[in-house]
């Protein structure tokens, strides 16, 4: 018996033809993953299931044969959105989550978990399953990427879904994290929860039985698992070293130390995130950061980058100064580029491309003003690096995750900055893009002695010239 059958499924979002003639069927007991790569129409296909775009041809899900089912279909989107406690989803802004004053305006997990009509029973069960226990009276700006996982997931299973639909959710974890998920995903099928799972060939759980291949928008193919065999990888390099002579320097900074911090020590309402952190980066060195989530990074990073008002309470040196004696924050920014899994959340996705990669000319979340010639040439040079001008016009929000991913990288490139922070860049990107990236990355760091903080929770997105590493555990470093 089909538990699920698309017939002929076409989509098409601005124009252009995103789904293409899709058909597939999936018998009950059946869990299927969807992998391909990044823009192969993956998050747009589960959308539609999910009733979130009309199309053309059929979907048809049998819940005839489930009893206790409240919602169809639930999707768990790969990015979350926050809402204060007015119910505001846009009133918060990135650095809100290192001001413990302002998450004060956040909903807690308690909050979001214990909405009226939700079954009590079933909502101890799953704040036992998924390890919630402890984070109820957390604010939701605050949670870690894996914290943050397991309260969609609970949110999502509260709704008794017949279909459940989880988009990427390995992104962001740690391999402990991964691992947890696996058996959390593993004990759902087992209990007869019917699932599709949009991940990587890396990450598919023990209890997947079929995979479905996504390529441009068209079903290559569908098989069992164990007769799933994951196409050779190959990598070529279109990008031409001779390019970075012509990359726009626009200053020169002479320092010899570019991070200095000194019993370096972050706390929130009596919680420890970080304590007595002492690290010395100097000019032209490259560092990863490495710990599980919840571990410290993000909240170190914030030290560095201007966003964490608690730089002021510690000792700290950025470029040979003091912090704290008389910069701006845009005095230190604009010698940072930046990027992570935050920031995009909070970035305009109604922005176009070229406005977005023009807009880390001036360290703003979209381009507030005019450009000139110069910048221009600058923009469209990375446009070029990066195997973005075929896109640059459109709006962020008409790409993937994983090409919005790559222009925020390349706005974080722009400057020619001299440090480069870069927080998981290479979330949501496909291993082709991954290897261009971190080709891309090394040669860089090494044309322009390039200091370098780098974090990623998977060893094979980290770049060769990555030359030292810092580790934290629990907000202490090891």
């Amino acid at each position: 018996m089909a538990f699920l059958s698309l017939k002929n499924v076409t989509v098409k979002l601005f124009e252009s033809i995103i789904l293409n003639n899709i058909s597939l069927s999936i018998s009950v007991g059946e869990q299927l993953a969807i992998v391909g790569n990044s823009g192969s129409g993956k998050t747009i296909l589960a959308q539609t299931i999910a009733g979130q775009h009309y199309y053309s041809g059929e979907i048809q899900v049998n819940l005839d044969y489930i009893d206790g089912i409240k919602s169809p279909v639930i999707l768990v989107d790969q990015q979350h959105r926050f809402k204060n406690l007015s119910g505001m989803s846009n009133q918060f802004y990135y650095q809100q989550r290192f001001n413990s004053f302002d998450a004060s305006d956040a909903k807690t997990v308690s909050d979001e978990l214990e909405a009226k009509g939700y079954n009590p029973t079933l909502q101890k069960s799953l704040i036992d399953l998924l390890n919630l226990q402890q984070l109820l009276e957390e604010p939701l700006i605050q949670l870690s990427n894996g914290e943050n996982k397991r309260l969609q997931l609970a949110k999502a299973l509260l709704h008794k879904p017949g279909l459940l639909i989880l988009d990427n959710p390995f992104i962001g974890l740690d391999a402990d994290g991964r691992k947890v998920l696996h058996t959390i995903i593993n004990t759902l099928i087992n209990s007869g929860q019917q699932l599709i799972l949009i991940t990587t060939p890396e990450d598919i759980p023990a209890g997947i039985t079929h995979i479905a291949v996504l390529e441009n928008g068209k079903l290559k193919t569908t098989s069992a698992k164990n007769e799933f065999k994951e196409d050779a990888k190959t990598t070529k390099h279109n990008f031409n070293s001779e390019v970075l002579k012509t990359v726009t320097t626009h200053q020169s900074y002479d320092f010899s130390v570019a991070i200095q911090m000194i019993n370096a020590s972050v706390t929130y309402n009596n919680k420890v995130i970080l304590k007595d952190v002492n690290w010395l980066v100097k000019r032209g060195e490259r560092w990863n950061v490495s710990g599980n989530n919840g571990a410290g990074k993000s909240t170190l990073l914030s030290l560095i980058t201007a966003d964490n008002p608690q730089a002021y309470a510690n000792e700290m040196y950025l470029f040979d100064k003091r912090r704290g004696s008389g910069e701006s924050i845009w005095d230190i920014k604009k010698l940072i580029g930046f990027v992570s899994p935050e920031m995009h959340l909070y970035f305009e996705c109604a922005a176009t491309v070229f406005e977005t990669i023009a807009s880390g000319l001036f360290d703003t979340i979209g381009l507030l003003r005019k450009i000139n010639e110069t910048h221009e040439h600058s923009v469209e040079q990375w446009l070029n690096m990066l195997s973005l001008q075929t896109v640059k016009h459109k709006n962020l929000n008409r790409l993937s995750l994983g090409e919005q991913r790559l222009v925020l990288l390349a706005r974080a490139l722009i400057k020619n900055p001299p440090l480069l922070i870069l927080d998981e860049p290479c979330q949501g990107l496909d291993d082709h893009q991954v290897e261009q990236f971190k080709h891309i990355i090394n040669k860089i760091c090494l044309h322009f002695n390039t200091t370098l903080v780098y974090v990623s929770h998977y060893k094979n997105h980290l770049p060769s010239c990555i030359t030292h590493e810092l580790r934290l555990h629990k907000g202490l470093q090891f």
